[in-house]
This record gives structure tokens, sequence and C-alpha cells, in this order.
């Protein structure tokens, strides 16, 4: 059976990072191109990073569960592995790499994991951008959230 990587915490992210990320994720959920645009051109390369960080902190945790009282089992395994997989393409995939291609895998990756059938994809969204900026905002007392 192999390995289980994902076991590590992942680090906070500074609180503007979780607003810049989130801002530009739920304007494509939204169809909002001209605000989508404008947050990328504000925040600037540094997005396809934030976008990954994001990516990241979605897809690990519902991957990386364990299931069986408390212990990895091959179902595990493969999640995890699953997940590696997906951030890899979003990592280097041609077409999933570009800032619409991981925000789009983020938007779907929650309406069809994460969103239970009678909630809506931007109510959750919106939750895991609370959770970050919690998290972010723990790690980073004091820390500006505004530029």
């Amino acid at each position: 059976m192999p390995e289980n990587t994902v076991t590590a915490p992942l680090a906070p992210m500074e609180p503007q990072d979780v607003a810049d990320a989130f801002a530009y994720i739920r304007a494509l959920q939204a169809d909002d191109i001209d605000t989508a645009c404008a947050v990328a051109d504000a925040t600037g390369p540094e997005l396809h990073r934030l976008l990954l960080d994001v990516a990241a902190r979605v897809i690990i945790p519902v991957t990386a569960a364990d299931d069986h009282d408390g212990e990895p089992c091959a179902h595990s395994f493969l999640a995890a592995a699953l997940g590696r997989i997906l951030l890899e393409l979003l990592c280097h995939g041609e077409c999933l790499a570009c800032l619409p291609g991981i925000a789009d895998t983020i938007v779907r990756f929650t309406d069809n994991i994460l969103t239970d059938e009678h909630e809506d994809v931007a109510n959750v969204l919106h939750r895991l951008e609370a959770a970050g900026m919690e998290q972010a905002m723990e790690a980073h007392p004091g820390h500006p959230t505004a530029r």
C-alpha cells in the first residue's frame, strides 16, 4: 500500500491572499468576467500561486480523510492519491494551469463534492473563504487585510 504523504497541515495563507484568491474564484463562479479580470490585474502573477494554495486547501482535506476507525485503509490511500493527481494537473496541466482553469476546478470540486443537494455553491465558497480567512488571521494577527 502506498504511503500517505498528505499528513502535515498546510501553513495558513496571508489574509489578503485569501481575500484576493476567493474574490477571483467567486467572480468567475458568478460569470463576472470584469471583476475577475480586475482582481487578476490587481493581484498580478501571484494569483496563480494563490489559487493553487486554495485548491490544495479545498482538495487535500477531503481526499486525505481516514475512514476506517481512524486508521488509513485502501480507500484512504486511493482518495489521497486522486487528490495529489488533481493538484498535479492544476500545477502542470496546460489547460488547467491557467487562472480560469484553476478557479473553475475549485468551483466544480466544491459544487460536486462539498455542496449538499439543497445548497448553493456560492454559499459553500463563502464558508471556505471565511475558514481560510480565520486561519490566516490566527496565524498572522495584526496583519492588514487590505492593501
